[in-house]
């Protein structure tokens, strides 16, 4: 694959020049507005350092949480603008605005190596508008703020598939490069994708079809397993015909999920049992029942025991003694606590496992496990302790943990946080 990287942007010289780089810096929050995992911020450094060491004048954009159509103190990126200082050793200014006059004012003052964040990209409703002219008004502001003469590095993996003003937009404007942590995923991406030891098992989670339509239609053709669990699972499972009740439901991709599963039924695997309840809350209890037989009323909240121990419906390929385990996951509220992670089979040497979006749940694993050095992405090691497991267990009411060394608590993840983590 063909991408321009950050060392070409390097090599041609970025002293004096205004540099727009468009992070992933969508860290966890606790309900007092604390950093709970800065593994995101981290990950962030090598490319904006880089930048900055070479003498550019660095802006940055990212935003934080879901903001709805305009500002919320609650998602400024405050917190993040002192810890990403905190990391580069070197103060980051904030912006009180996205493109305003605060944004311009201080993008004019910057010396060479200055960073400067602007706040919540999303705090302009523009950034995720349907409408191209809007999107494109809204990159031209932010390209105004480095200069025509600027570059554009993208390297928030994470945001990367979106057709944002702050992803997409600016890319269409100015010389674009791929920072150091996308750079690193897709070269991640092109080995599992082109060199991958079979058996090849991919868990995919996250609450939308829609968002991974591209991603299971591509994997469907590779993967020898593709198991979908997350909320996703519920459209999947209304396509088969059977009540879902008041679980997540995408009713216009259900269709499409009835061509999938038609096209791709000896791939795609689907979760045999649920834990639902009537309400997403600790003080409403949950029962197990079979995943065609969700009560009207009640919701799913998470695949029940059968599943999570890999029954044949579900997970039908032999547990492998090598291979390749992929994690495709989205955290869908990232200001909450991310998923507990527990660990692989006991058996056999290492299994690769990716998650691009729920970076903060892999770095949970226990100590022994190889990371990405700029992801937390991990390689699940043989025979880990199963603390993780047992802890998120004892955590979560909702959950039908099982300490099983079988345990693959990916499948686990439906885009939800843990009802008593709030």
């Amino acid at each position: 694959m063909a991408v321009s990287t950050l060392e070409e942007l390097l090599a041609d010289g970025v002293e004096g020049r205004g540099v727009l780089v468009r992070s992933d810096l969508n860290v966890p929050l606790d309900d007092d507005g604390q950093i709970t995992d800065p593994g995101r911020i981290i990950a962030s450094v090598p490319t904006l350092k880089a930048l900055s060491d070479a003498g550019a004048k660095v802006v940055v954009t990212a935003h934080l949480g879901r903001p709805k159509g305009g500002p919320e103190p609650k998602f400024s990126l405050a917190p993040v603008a002192a810890a990403l200082g905190e990391q580069l050793g070197r103060h980051v200014q904030l912006a009180g605005d996205v493109v305003g006059s605060d944004a311009l004012a201080r993008a004019e003052g910057l010396t060479d190596g200055d960073v400067l964040l602007l706040e919540n990209i999303r705090f302009d409703p523009r950034e995720t508008s349907k409408d191209d002219a809007e999107r494109l008004a809204l990159a031209k502001a932010l390209v105004e703020l480095v200069g025509d003469d600027g570059a554009f590095v993208s390297d928030g993996f994470g945001v990367v598939h979106r057709k944002q003003a702050s992803v997409y937009d600016v890319a269409t404007l100015l010389p674009h490069y791929a920072g150091t942590l996308v750079a690193g995923e897709i070269k991640v991406l092109e080995q599992l994708t082109s060199s991958t030891e079979r058996p090849y098992a991919v868990v995919l989670g996250g609450s939308k079809v829609s968002d991974k339509l591209a991603v299971i239609e591509s994997l469907a053709k590779k993967a020898d397993s593709l198991i979908i669990g997350g909320g996703m699972c519920f459209t999947f499972l209304a396509a088969q015909g059977v009540s879902v009740g008041t679980s997540l439901l995408q009713d216009e991709m259900i269709d499409t999920c009835r061509k999938l599963l038609e096209d791709y039924g000896d791939v795609i695997h689907l979760p045999v049992d649920i834990v639902v309840a009537a309400e997403f809350s600790a003080d409403s209890p949950p029962e197990k029942v079979f995943a065609g037989r969700i009560p009207e009323g009640k919701m799913g909240l998470d695949i029940g025991p059968g599943s999570v121990k890999g029954s044949p419906r579900c997970c039908p390929t032999p547990r492998p003694s090598s291979g390749t385990v992929r994690w495709v996951s989205s955290s869908s509220r990232p200001t909450r606590r991310a998923p507990r992670v527990s660990r692989r089979p006991s058996s056999g040497p290492p299994q690769r496992a990716r998650s691009a979006w729920s970076a903060a749940a892999t770095r949970r694993l226990p100590s022994g496990s190889s990371a990405c050095p700029t992801t937390g992405s991990r390689t699940f090691p043989p025979a880990v302790g199963h603390r993780s497991n047992t802890l998120r267990a004892r955590r979560c009411p909702v959950s039908q943990c099982s300490s099983s060394p079988d345990h693959l608590a990916a499948v686990h993840h439906l885009g939800v946080p843990c009802p008593a983590s709030r």
